[in-house]
């Protein structure tokens, strides 16, 4: 049966209940109200928000980005940052002041770092032996050593580098930037966040929320697993010309609807993923299916071991979203899988072998693609880890397969690449037991600052005004652009 044009005189939901389909199939005023979609928006205005492509405030390098957020915190001084004199100390009190954050189960006791450092690539790069994959891409990338949150619980500096604040409810960094540049594929989302199958991270749904930005810019999450998003082939009765039809109809239906109600971001988001969900049942189907890749591609990935497949699956899959336009990927660790209190003798070359080759394959693939120079690449936790031992539990002083480090915001290491960052530098200090940065310090607020500099996005410009307030990513006005980290 074919569907015909509603008449004049018919409401909106009695042409959905006369149609071939019947009220079940969409019904979409209803789903709306359900949901509170309908409810009085903040936006007064008839402001129009979508993800289409936008020019940025002047000239940026960066066109996308990738971040692998290490959540639970990456021991810096066992990765990056080696330290001689905290090795010296090993087994001796820490000679100052040590900021815990589980008081109860610390000690003074220095761990020095079990693992071996060499020097790699032109720039010299000092790299523990954890990360055999990082040591091959150093001159591509920027080591900052001197990151700086402050704020020792995992939720606060988590949301401090995701949405610039120690509190939730705000938009993070990937709908900032497709607030600021939309997309440049209409089929895809603009925003991705690649779970991992282990566990959702910490703060959940937090770590890709739009906040108080319009809906349309919140994250939309690929599922770790087969299938990665639910529900993309049309049923029997829709094959075909069938849904094509049913979908301009109804599309119709929408846009009439909505024209009526200017205004309502909610309900304007609604109806593009409506329409984004059908067009992405060719093209996200095409952008996940990796198995036309090379076998030698798979393999750079680390998809022949057991252990990096999964993580060098998603780096994969990074690439190609990124390839196919979509502007901001984020790939999550499983929760706290770097939060190593105790065990981090095992723990930790456990979560380096998991990331590095895939991480690795990331940088290398992008540059032999011509994309790295456009791409921004960002590895990195929400802290560090302490220079003393945690969690002894009773034993003696040569039983060091139990204890851990705490918590560190206070200095800590991150990696950078592509899009402008220099590639093969060192940049920032902490003091000579890594426990605090001492030299060439990096906000939150500074590498927001630095990141939206990239993009060519102006911090100050880029805002979205709420309750007559206009509000932005970057408030603290002592926020820097560091310009020693760019090319």
């Amino acid at each position: 049966m074919c569907l015909t044009q509603p008449s004049p005189n018919l409401t909106r939901r009695e042409a959905l209940s006369r149609s071939a389909y019947g009220i079940g199939s969409l019904a979409l005023a209803g789903l709306l109200q359900r949901e509170g979609a309908l409810a009085t928006s903040e936006i007064a205005s008839a402001r129009h928000f979508d993800v289409k492509e936008k020019a940025p405030h002047t000239f940026g390098q960066a066109k996308a980005m990738i971040s692998m957020f290490m959540q639970g915190g990456p021991s810096h001084m066992d990765l990056f940052d080696p330290k001689p004199e905290l090795t010296k100390y090993d087994g001796k009190d820490f000679p100052g002041e040590v900021k815990y954050d589980d008081a109860a189960g610390a000690s003074r006791e220095c761990l020095g770092s079990p693992w071996k450092f060499k020097k790699y690539g032109q720039c010299g790069m000092d790299v523990s032996e954890l990360l055999p994959g990082f040591s091959q891409i150093v001159d591509d990338v920027t080591l900052i050593r001197s990151m700086h949150t402050g704020v020792n619980n995992h939720g606060q500096s988590i949301y401090a580098l995701l949405n610039g604040q120690i509190t939730g409810g705000r938009p993070t960094l990937g709908s900032w930037i497709t607030y600021g540049l939309g997309a440049e594929s209409d089929n895809l989302p603009s925003y991705v966040a690649l779970t991992d199958p282990r566990g959702v991270p910490v703060l959940g749904v937090d770590n890709w929320s739009n906040g108080w930005l319009p809906s349309v810019y919140q994250g939309t999450v690929v599922r770790p697993t087969e299938p990665r998003i639910l529900n993309l082939d049309a049923p029997l009765s829709l094959k075909g010309d069938a849904q094509s039809r049913y979908l301009k109809f109804v599309q119709s239906m929408n846009r009439e609807h909505a024209s009526a109600r200017p205004g309502e971001s909610d309900l304007e988001a609604r109806i593009a993923s409506f329409e984004l969900a059908a067009k992405m049942q060719v093209a996200a189907k095409e952008a996940l299916d990796i198995s036309g890749e090379s076998e030698a591609t798979k393999k750079l990935y680390g998809l022949d071991n057991p252990k990096s497949a999964e993580f060098g699956t998603r780096c994969l899959l990074a690439r190609r979203l990124i390839e196919r336009g979509v502007r901001y990927v984020s790939l999550f660790t499983g929760n706290q899988t770097w939060d190593h209190h105790q065990s981090i003798i095992s723990g930790l070359p456990a979560a380096c072998e998991y990331v590095d080759r895939g991480a690795a394959a990331l940088v290398i693939d992008l540059k032999q693609r011509g994309l790295l120079d456009s791409t921004i690449v960002h590895w990195g936790g929400e802290m560090g880890r302490l220079p003393v031992i945690q969690n002894r539990a009773g034993g003696g002083k040569a039983d060091r397969a139990r204890v851990g480090r705490d918590h560190n915001t206070y200095g800590f290491s991150m990696w950078v690449a592509g899009g402008g960052f220099k590639g093969g530098h060192i940049h920032g200090e902490t003091d000579d037991f890594g426990h605090k940065a001492v030299k060439d310090v990096v906000n939150h607020y500074d590498y927001h600052a630095t990141l939206l500099h990239l993009f060519g996005l102006d911090p100050k410009k880029l805002s979205f005004k709420r309750n007559g307030t206009e509000q932005v990513l970057v408030e603290n006005p002592e926020a820097r652009v560091v310009t020693e980290l760019l090319a």
